[in-house]
């Protein structure tokens, strides 16, 4: 079963100021075969001149192999640009016709598309839509308009963001970690993911709370508002194929053991009605299918473990199980792991990486409308906004892309790569109201590294390395990386296609051991930890400048909190 952001039936959508909020108007009861098809359009983002919507159409009557709606608007809005529809804009009236791809709409199904517009003065909802000719929102008796709209808090209707007006859960084992450091205090009421790493953490091991003892500290928390409550789902099968830092528990073959024993009793806590008030947001996944992309086949970064995980298809498999199981959880939202910038910005991986998610996202019973968005930079560094150099800068007659750091990548920082990402998801066809979060837990690159303004023009390596914000040796070094600084604190709706700026990563906690450490949780040992390594093909063979004496990863790692405090941009106070 297919699930949108909002209830399937639901028709108009009122929207409240700018930032897209939306009430859902239900034409629920016995009356609701008689309404022939439901509209529900959204504005997501709003600016001074213009926005971008969201539209979903549900057709109620006979199936139709093409379809036409149309609208139009009381002021001056005006279409600028769409996506997976055709749209076109002849005065006040906006016509959007399907694409081939999308053309064929079932008697029950719901089609989505999207697109950006101008406007001056007021930005009101149309007053009415037509599918085909006939009225939508509308029972085909004529007996009047939608009713009243229920309470959009309700489980049923998934909100557009859930972090808009929502506080965000903090864990209280992390918090009191961080409030132990000197100086501490200043972040430890910060909201940072709940790591479900293997199949023990769903009870609790090692001292760790349980996913339950969260949810229920969850519900003290939320009081009479709403909160988010940050999950990362993070046990595929050969996990981690190519960082043996993160390598888990179960075996490249063990996908029975990963739905049964993993993904099962995490949707049945969640299900569980106690805790329907709660916005539950998973991140599924992480570092998982960007792998298959980057890591295989006859690149020289290729691995053997991620040739057997592609070969297998236990990454899609797994996605794909967890999304569908998952997104069955009326408040649950999904978001997909989409790597970063440094992985995923290249030619090459860009689009690829992107038709492997879609192929994900449909595996195992799972739909797109599974997935509530995607998320970058988990657990990385790569900086939010490179303000000293942009990719159409041109130095010494040399485009910044051939300086050594960029390397003919298109990004240069993870704000521009998410949301052109985003964008390039919706083209192929998931839903046109899909979020991107950024973890920006450690990506602040602050301190007395960080450059002041742009580097010199003697060249564009000179320019580049002058004036970069990210002080890492090389885009693809991962673990523990030294000069790191906290980022962006947590906060909804920080920019146009962004739900959110989040910490999924706990700060101070390790990304893996700088050396080889015997433990019970399945992880090894990756010399991209190891402070003395050379390198490998996956960083172009530089030092791994990771910092020494850190313990394994997820553990607490207190000299890498202290290093992170020090160099916080924007500053801590």
């Amino acid at each position: 079963m297919s699930r949108t952001r909002t209830a399937l039936l639901a028709a108009m959508a009122l929207v409240a100021g700018a930032t897209g909020t939306a009430f859902a108007v239900d034409p629920g009861g016995p009356g609701t075969a008689a309404v022939p098809c439901t509209v529900d359009y959204k504005i997501q983002n709003q600016w001074s001149t213009g926005f971008t919507a969201a539209v979903t159409l549900t057709n109620n009557s006979a199936a139709k192999s093409s379809w036409s709606l149309k609208w139009s608007y009381a002021g001056d809005q005006k279409v600028t640009s769409g996506w997976n529809a055709r749209i076109s804009q002849s005065g006040a009236t906006v016509t959007a016709a399907n694409e081939s791809y999308n053309a064929q709409l079932a008697t029950g199904a719901s089609v989505s598309f999207g697109f950006q517009g101008s406007y001056s003065g007021s930005n009101a909802i149309p007053a009415t839509f037509t599918l085909d000719g006939v009225t939508c929102n509308v029972d085909d008796g004529g007996s009047g308009g939608p009713t009243d709209p229920p309470d959009p808090g309700g489980p049923a209707n998934r909100v557009n963001n859930p972090y808009e007006g929502a506080k965000v859960y903090v864990n209280p084992q992390w918090s009191a970690n961080a409030a132990a450091e000197p100086g501490g205090s200043r972040v430890a009421n910060q909201p940072t993911g709940v790591w479900l790493d293997r199949i023990a953490a769903i009870e609790g091991a090692g001292g760790k709370m349980g996913l339950r003892a969260h949810l229920d500290e969850a519900l003290r928390q939320k009081g009479s508002g709403e909160l988010v409550v940050q999950l990362v789902i993070y046990n595929l099968p050969g996990r981690d194929c190519s960082a043996l830092a993160s390598n888990g528990e179960l075996k490249p073959d063990e996908i029975g053991r990963y739905k049964t024993e993993y993904i099962d009793p995490i949707k049945a806590i969640l299900a569980d009605p106690k805790y329907a008030a709660l916005r539950i947001v998973t991140t599924v996944e992480i570092d998982s299918l960007p792998n298959l992309v980057t890591n295989t086949g006859s690149r020289p970064t290729a691995v053997p473990q991620c040739d057997v995980m592609k070969a297998n298809g236990n990454y899609v498999k797994g996605v794909g199980y967890a999304l569908n199981k998952l997104g069955d959880v009326p408040n649950v939202y999904n978001y997909v792991d989409a790597g970063h910038h440094g992985w995923i910005g290249w030619d090459d991986n860009f689009g690829p990486s992107a038709s492997l998610f879609k192929e994900a996202a449909n595996a195992e019973g799972a739909t797109v409308n599974d997935v509530h968005g995607f998320i970058t930079n988990t657990a990385n560094y790569s900086a939010l906004k490179e303000d000293n150099f942009s990719i159409g800068d041109t130095v010494a007659g040399k485009s910044v892309r051939e300086s050594k750091w960029v390397d003919w990548n298109r990004y240069t920082d993870e704000l521009s790569f998410a949301q052109a990402f985003r964008n390039h998801l919706v083209s192929i066809g998931f839903p046109s109201g899909i979020g991107m979060l950024i973890d920006t837990s450690r990506n602040g690159w602050g301190g007395t590294a960080r450059p002041a303004g742009p580097g010199p023009q003697t060249s564009v390596d000179a320019y580049v390395d002058g004036g970069r914000y990210d002080r890492r040796i090389h885009l693809g070094n991962w673990c523990n990386q030294a000069g790191a600084g906290l980022g962006e604190r947590p906060r909804a709706n920080p920019a146009p296609g962004i739900d959110a700026y989040v910490w999924m990563k706990p700060p101070g906690e390790s990304d893996g051991s700088s050396k080889a450490i015997d433990n019970n949780e399945g992880k090894g040992f990756d010399r991209m930890c190891d402070p003395t390594y050379t390198g490998n093909p996956r960083n172009n063979n530089n030092m791994s400048g990771a910092l020494p004496d850190a313990p394994i990863s997820g553990q607490w790692f207190s000299a890498q909190f202290r290093q992170l405090m020090q160099n916080a941009y924007p500053p801590l106070s």
